[in-house]
């Protein structure tokens, strides 16, 4: 009997230990969110810093997870500090009224390629929300996760950069994010 009882509180303490493990805080000095976008034909990039939020990852049970994440818009750095605070002006990302950038998973799934996931999610910029879809990788790692992939998106689909003719309307924002 004492064997059973112990059987049974080993069980539920293993499944209650599993299931805490599964939730994870973005590391931000760990990750990088950066964005490429042609401008005068040229590709430009930037990178995002202030990542924080909320990851319930279940590798084995893929639609049970959730991503939950922010970027502080103030953030943004193209290593040109001019171009940077033109950016964070109303025209574009208006950083004084919108403060972060959101991304939210709708559905995560298993994709056809072995040990990628697919992710569906909804991001905010400028209080716009828009949906996105793309594979990504999730490896272990320093007991949490990293997870990368890339999306695309229409800046103008935000209100961001109005109808600017130098600067092109689509840009590839990449994902490397440590969660921990």
């Amino acid at each position: 009997m004492k064997k059973t009882a112990f059987s049974i509180v080993a069980f539920f303490t293993g499944l209650f230990a599993a299931t805490a493990q599964t939730s994870y805080t973005p590391v931000d000095a760990a990750s990088k969110v950066h964005f490429v976008i042609k401008n005068f034909g040229i590709r430009t990039g930037g990178d995002f810093k202030g990542l924080k939020g909320n990851i319930k990852f279940h590798p084995a049970n893929p639609t049970a997870s959730l991503f939950d994440v922010t970027i502080d818009a103030a953030t943004i750095d193209t290593d040109n500090e001019s171009r940077d605070g033109h950016l964070r002006q109303a025209e574009y990302f208006d950083v004084a009224t919108f403060k972060t950038i959101q991304f939210k998973s709708t559905k995560v799934t298993l994709s056809n390629v072995p040990g990628k996931y697919y992710m569906y999610a909804d991001i905010t910029i400028k209080g716009v929300t828009k949906p996105v879809e793309f594979a990504f990788g999730a490896i272990a790692k320093n007991g949490g996760y990293l997870f990368e992939g890339e999306f695309k998106i229409n800046r103008r689909d935000f209100g961001v950069g109005g109808s600017s003719i130098s600067l092109s309307d689509n840009l590839t924002v990449s994902l490397s994010v440590f969660a921990r």
